[in-house]
């Protein structure tokens, strides 16, 4: 549950690292990771939608932040 926990969050940050890249410069380097395929790239897409569907559960219902204030 840990490394599945750190493999979401370390998918998220690349995506938002690459979306920054996308945002400034015009240049998705994910759909260049694809190989500028449609298909595999909103398989990527996906996945990272569930992954932070993920983050979220894991974080309402594990409480990492409960000791904290």
């Amino acid at each position: 549950m840990k490394f599945t926990c750190y493999l979401c969050v370390a998918l998220l940050v690349l995506r938002g690292i690459c979306g920054g890249v996308l945002a400034f410069t015009g240049y998705d380097p994910m759909l260049f990771l694809c190989g500028y395929s449609e298909t595999a790239y909103k398989c990527l897409l996906a996945v990272t939608a569930v992954s932070a569907l993920f983050t979220v559960y894991a974080l309402i219902v594990f409480k990492p932040f409960k000791g904290l204030k």
